[in-house]
């Protein structure tokens, strides 16, 4: 779903917008400021985590805040995020848990959740500014560990939940579910449940189909399974998937967005079903999905001679 954001007629409260940063690379301290600056001159108001404030050189106009949650977006109609890969996903767990959209900015190498390169940062400002960008809400995952019946985990993930091995000699025994049916079983190094934001991640380094995001699907995807049948599996977005480690294989891992992990007990239940909340990106222009596959996989298109007239 895709909204607009306009003024509200009457409205003269000051604007807000959260800034993270990865204040590890000299790149994003730059940028930063650029874009710090940027909004102070148009009266815009900036909030920084001031953790990441002792590394930016920043004026004293803007605010700070010590604790990283969700509630330090409070009043703010932005969330902008400057980094790779990694702190955007950091970027999005602000975002799901708060509702305000982010907007990120690709420091890093690919960045499919990022809608601005670094050149682009006067445009981000001025789109900002006049409030010229669109939200887009992006379907994300919730997911629950279960042991003898018992819920002992639960997390959530935009990109996807991958189930691993731990011993890198032994693999990963597992039996796949799909709405309470069982679907196939075999070893592996593991299995990624991905969304269509998350088939450009994990699932695509493990094989898996790149789908657009605007297709509502589940992805079941495996790694490295020693089994005749160990396709990709593209199911439906109501479905319920579910992943079974068996009681005579090593205990495994689960995964979420690469950034949380929590080892599984034996004999695990993983199950993955739609998340009940999404995870809200600022757009700020219509460039199709096709133009941005082509752009970050720097595929080649040469000879293209287009559709006839």
């Amino acid at each position: 779903m895709t909204t607009t954001s306009e003024s509200t007629p009457g409205t003269t409260s000051r604007r807000t917008v959260f800034l993270l940063a990865h204040t590890g690379r000299p790149a994003a301290i730059r940028s930063a400021e650029l874009v710090v600056q940027g909004l102070l001159r148009s009266g815009i108001g900036v909030r920084v985590l001031a953790a990441e404030a002792a590394d930016l050189p920043l004026p004293d106009s803007v605010e700070t805040v010590v604790e990283a949650t969700p509630e330090v977006l409070d009043g703010c109609e932005l969330l902008i995020v400057l980094g790779g890969d990694g702190t955007l996903l950091r970027g999005a767990e602000f975002s799901r848990a708060s509702g305000v959209p982010m907007l990120g900015v690709n420091l890093g190498r690919v960045g499919f959740l990022a809608e601005a390169e670094r050149d682009d940062l006067d445009k981000v400002v001025d789109r900002v500014v006049s409030r010229a960008y669109e939200v887009e809400e992006r379907m994300t995952i919730d997911v629950v560990v279960r042991t003898n019946g018992d819920v002992v985990h639960r997390d959530w993930a935009l990109n996807e939940a991958a189930v691993q091995k731990v011993s890198p000699e032994r693999m990963l025994e597992v039996v796949l579910e799909i709405d309470g049916r069982p679907a196939t079983g075999f070893g592996c190094d593991g299995i990624v449940c991905a969304t269509p934001t998350g088939s450009t991640a994990y699932a695509f380094s493990a094989g898996g189909p790149v789908v657009w995001p605007e297709v509502e699907a589940l992805l079941m995807v495996p790694i490295s399974a020693h089994a005749l049948f160990a396709k990709p599996l593209v199911t439906s977005p109501t479905s319920v998937l579910a992943v079974e480690v068996q009681p005579h294989t090593p205990h495994g891992v689960l995964w979420c967005d690469g950034r949380r992990t929590v080892e599984l007990p034996h004999a695990a239940r993983v199950e993955v079903r739609r998340g009940a909340v999404p995870v809200r990106l600022a757009r700020l222009h219509h460039a199709s999905f096709t133009d941005r596959l082509v752009a970050k996989f720097a595929l080649p298109v040469a000879g293209w001679r287009g559709a006839p007239h």
